[in-house]
This record gives structure tokens, C-alpha cells and sequence, in this order.
């Protein structure tokens, strides 16, 4: 447990290893920092908090600069919230308020936003596919032995498929099957698509085995897609000094093109929160120079996936804190 000197020497290393990317002196917090004590006390205090794991010190330098110890310290006890100009807001306020059709345009949209006032890389995915309802399924023809199908969820996401048929259907057919579908699916969650659902179907319908199951087949295969991870703003980390080591920046290119990891990032934390994972903290060597902060991303109440910032682990995270609260307080009062 560090005294409140301790917190306070390690929220002004922190600060300014964040706005100048250099390991930091105790002179120079004595200079910039109303420390209230000496720069031979700073100095012994930073010994402590190096050997308590708080700080790490480059062997080139005389400087100290923050551990993953010290930014998970620093993020959960000394952070400050409210680090957002009033032209950030207007900007924020000009974006979100442009009129989009689709719930998939206003998640691009708040990405986009959050990476342009962060500077930072950004990246979503869509809501799972568990928390979706279905609102409405849809069958149109398109030939004698083809059918589109659009499924319409309750979050506003459309998923789409072609089918394809070894022998003809009629547009009565079509008729029977968008009223069995809407009447036993709507409503339900969209995982309802499945075996029972195809023997039921093709009892109440009496149809040819050959016009329900390639139906189901590709129903099932639609609804089981990964979601799609939008990126924003990659071009950014390379601006970062960080991004200077080909080793930080070949794991950085790595990690975003594994869409697996990022898939997992996204949909592990708590729906109500800012989740911070600094570092290896997920037990992911790819994740040991960087930070992922992420928000759970909501309309009116519904769940409509996450939006996280991904940059090294000398993030602002006060600014990209701050701003993801902004950004999900105007999304979810829309």
C-alpha cells in the first residue's frame, strides 16, 4: 500500500513520461511538480517505488519511467476523468449527430470519432451474436431454385445469404415459409435457428426435405459468421516514438491482423464499464507493449458490440478514458 507521497510522485513520473515519452528525473519533478518536498526525498522515494515494481529504469538513463505495475496503479486509483476540451465535445457532438440508417454505420462512426480525437488506433465489433433477437426473417425469390433470405435483428443488424435448391419452388412456397419462419422466430433469440427448428418446419410444412435443409444449412452458416472488426486510425501508432522499434512495430502489425485476439479482447469485460488491460495482463505475450481500452457500445439500451483504442502502454489514458465516456454517453442518449 503506498503512502500518499508515493501516489503522488508516481501520478507526476507517470504524467510526464506520458506528455514527453523520456524517462523522468527527480529534478525535473521538483521543477514541474508542487511536490511539497525536496528533489533528494523524490529521489529516494522513486528507489522505493522501482523496488516496489512501480518503476523501471532504463539502463541508459538516469531517469525512472512507469512499469505495468505502476500504469494499473495509476489507472485505477490516480486517474483524472474529466480530460476532454470544449472542441473536443463540439467535434464529438458535429459526428454523432449525422444521420445514419443503419446501427453498423453509427458504430463506424463513434470508431472513426474516437480515433480522430484520441489519435490513437481504433477498433469495434458488432454485438454477439447470443444478445440478438430476431425482428423479422425474410424470404425473397430469385429464381426458380434460388432465394434470398435476410434476417433482421433486434439491434438493427442485417445478416443475408443466397440459397440455392436442387429442384424449383414456387412463390407460394415462399409465402408458407416467411409465415412459419416470422410466426415461430420472432422475438426469439437468433440461435433459435437450429435442428429443432428444421423438424418442426418440415413436419408442419410437408415439404421436400431438399427445399428445408439447404434453408437451415445456410441460415445456421450466416448466423455463425465472426463478427466484423472495424479498424480505425492504424496509421496513427506509427507516429508514436514507441512505434520506432521494428520489433514494436511488427508485434503491433501482428496483433491487428489476428483477428481471433482481437475478437477475444473485444468480447471479454464487464457491459457497464471502461475495461483496461495493460501489458500481458490477459496473458498474452502479443499484448506485453500495449495497452487495449475498451467500452462496451449501447443504443437505447441495447447491446450493440464494443469499441476499443489500442497504443502503447505510454497511453493518455485519462484523454481516451474521458472521451469514451463522452462518446457512449451521446450514442446511448441518442
Amino acid at each position: 500500500m503506498l503512502d500518499n507521497r508515493k501516489k503522488k510522485i508516481l501520478q507526476a513520473i507517470i504524467d510526464e513520461y506520458i506528455n514527453t515519452a523520456e524517462p523522468v528525473s527527480s529534478g525535473t519533478l521538483a521543477q514541474k511538480y508542487n511536490l511539497e518536498c525536496s528533489s533528494a526525498t523524490i529521489r529516494n522515494e522513486m528507489v522505493e517505488l522501482e523496488k516496489d515494481g512501480y518503476l523501471d529504469k532504463p539502463h541508459t538513463s538516469s531517469g525512472r519511467m512507469p512499469s505495468a505495475k505502476g500504469y494499473r496503479l495509476y489507472v485505477d486509483e490516480l486517474l483524472k476523468e474529466d480530460n476532454i476540451s470544449l472542441e473536443e465535445i463540439k467535434y464529438i457532438q458535429s459526428k454523432l449527430e449525422t444521420r445514419v440508417n443503419e446501427i453498423e454505420e453509427l458504430t463506424k462512426i463513434a470508431t472513426n470519432t474516437l480515433s480522430e480525437v484520441t489519435h490513437y488506433t481504433s477498433v469495434a465489433i458488432g454485438p454477439r451474436t447470443e444478445f440478438q433477437n430476431i425482428e423479422e426473417v425474410k424470404f425473397v425469390l430469385l429464381g426458380s431454385r434460388m432465394l434470398m433470405a435476410v434476417i433482421l435483428t433486434d439491434t438493427e443488424i442485417i445478416k443475408e445469404t443466397i440459397i440455392k435448391f436442387d429442384e424449383d419452388i414456387t412463390e407460394e412456397q415462399v409465402n408458407t415459409l416467411n409465415f412459419i419462419f416470422n410466426n415461430k422466430l420472432k422475438g426469439k433469440p437468433i440461435q433459435a435457428i437450429d435442428k429443432p427448428l428444421e423438424e418442426y418446419i418440415f413436419s408442419e410444412m410437408n415439404y421436400s426435405l431438399k427445399v428445408i435443409k439447404p434453408i437451415m444449412e445456410q441460415l445456421e452458416k450466416v448466423i455463425n459468421e465472426e463478427s466484423k472488426v472495424y479498424l480505425e486510425g492504424a496509421n496513427k501508432a506509427f507516429e508514436l516514438p514507441e512505434f520506432k522499434s521494428l520489433e514494436v512495430a511488427k508485434s503491433f502489425v501482428n496483433l491487428i491482423d489476428t483477428k481471433q485476439v482481437m475478437l477475444d479482447l473485444l468480447n471479454t469485460g464487464f457491459a457497464q464499464d471502461i475495461n483496461v488491460y495493460i501489458g500481458d495482463e490477459k496473458d498474452n505475450k502479443q499484448l506485453k507493449d500495449f495497452s487495449i481500452i475498451t467500452f462496451k457500445h449501447r443504443y437505447q439500451d441495447k447491446d450493440l458490440g464494443t469499441i476499443g483504442i489500442i497504443g502503447p502502454k505510454r497511453m493518455d489514458y485519462s484523454k481516451v478514458i474521458s472521451v469514451m465516456k463522452y462518446i457512449s454517453k451521446k450514442i446511448n442518449g441518442k
